[in-house]
């Protein structure tokens, strides 16, 4: 775990160098990533300062007390408590240390872009859509993040067929990636007339945002379409072909966006998300053998997929994937979602942590 701090301390003061040079500067993106490292870095070093302060003291004591014949008692009693009271400090200050040290996600850091879609269950789906999205918007608004909508698709009930949409702030990614899947509602839908239940669902994909210079696009490899604008009706739909379609051929991904009025923001924010989805793609082919992230994250909408389920008869949310249950369906709906991914993520150090070998760094491979 050491000689990990010793290179980590290394790359901290290495950034602090960086940051402060005129050419970092003129380079706004090179800015902002050595930026986010160094904010990243900045708890683990001085969680090390501390860890090392501690020892001094602890070394401080021990000695007081070789020299036990010199002290009166009165003394030495407190050098003892003291001595016990700075182990407990470092033991406490060695495993944040460790925590910290554990094995992270490379995108945890990053900003991500969202979809949702409508899945299994018509028009009730696409209001749950509406629904999960009202839900992440309070979400981020709770944790002070960006969030900008890029392409929405909505029904004539106020529903969302489709919706792309980024967040911007601290720690989106190590959040939000947990919520990629099918979500689950059983409700009665405002279109029932008999009072009867029914079973939808949403699809989620959480992607991690890729910078120009992670991800290249070749333009002879796009195909770039223009077309009006479509939606659910209303003064607010375009006459003229301000929408846009990018089709990336080698992998036949289709993007399309036309929420902004001109075309040239609606290509920029169609860029944004395709070089998303290509970078969600590799990321996942280097976890499996899978071709496309976000077909991985979604599945096909079907019911029995689900990674949750939002009850509204029984207020009770459920996620399948720890066997948490919490009957606060509103809380969670109007943006509270902490609790259960405070679960998620303690689930995931936990099993870092089970890893993890006596000298801190993961089995098979370093931290």
């Amino acid at each position: 775990m050491f000689e990990k701090m010793d290179e980590v301390c290394r790359r901290f003061e290495e950034l602090s160098i960086r940051l402060n040079q005129p050419q970092t500067a003129a380079q706004p993106a090179l800015l902002r990533r050595l930026m986010k490292e160094y904010r990243e870095l900045n708890p683990v070093v001085d969680a090390y300062r501390n860890y090392n302060s501690a020892k001094d003291h602890m070394a401080q004591a021990a000695e007081l007390l070789q020299e036990a014949d010199a002290l009166d008692a009165e003394f030495k009693a407190m050098v003892q408590q003291e001595l016990c009271e700075t182990r407990q400090a470092v033991a406490a200050l060695e495993n944040q240390l460790r925590t910290m040290l554990l094995p992270r996600d490379e995108n945890d850091g990053r900003d991500v872009i969202v979809e949702i879609r409508g899945g299994a269950g018509g028009e009730e789906a696409a209001l749950f859509a509406h629904s999960l999205f009202r839900m992440y918007s309070m979400y981020a608004q709770k944790r002070g993040w960006a969030l900008e909508i890029l392409s929405a698709n909505e029904t004539e009930l106020g529903g969302i067929k489709e919706i792309i949409f980024s967040l911007n702030g601290s720690g989106c990614y190590s959040r939000m990636k947990f919520e990629s899947g099918v979500h689950r509602v059983q409700r009665v839908p405002e279109t029932e007339t008999q009072g009867r239940v029914h079973t939808s669902t949403a699809t989620v994909a959480v992607m991690p945002q890729a910078d120009e210079v992670e991800v290249t696009l070749d333009m002879k490899d796009l195909r770039i379409d223009t077309f009006r604008s479509s939606g659910a009706g209303g003064q607010h739909i375009n006459k003229t072909s301000s929408a846009i379609r990018v089709t990336h051929l080698p992998t036949g991904m289709v993007v399309e966006c036309q929420n902004e009025r001109s075309q040239f923001q609606n290509k920029d924010k169609a860029l944004e998300v395709l070089r998303s989805r290509l970078l969600a793609q590799k990321v996942q082919q280097q976890q499996s053998e899978q071709n496309a992230a976000r077909h991985g994250q979604v599945g096909t909408g079907d019911r029995s997929e689900k990674i949750r389920t939002y009850n509204f008869p029984q207020d009770r949310v459920t996620d399948h994937r720890i066997g948490l249950t919490l009957h606060n369906l509103d809380g969670i709906l109007n943006g509270g979602l902490d609790p259960v991914l405070d679960e998620l993520c303690a689930r995931e150090q936990a099993e870092k942590l089970k890893n993890l070998n006596g000298d801190g760094t993961a089995a098979g491979r370093g931290v």
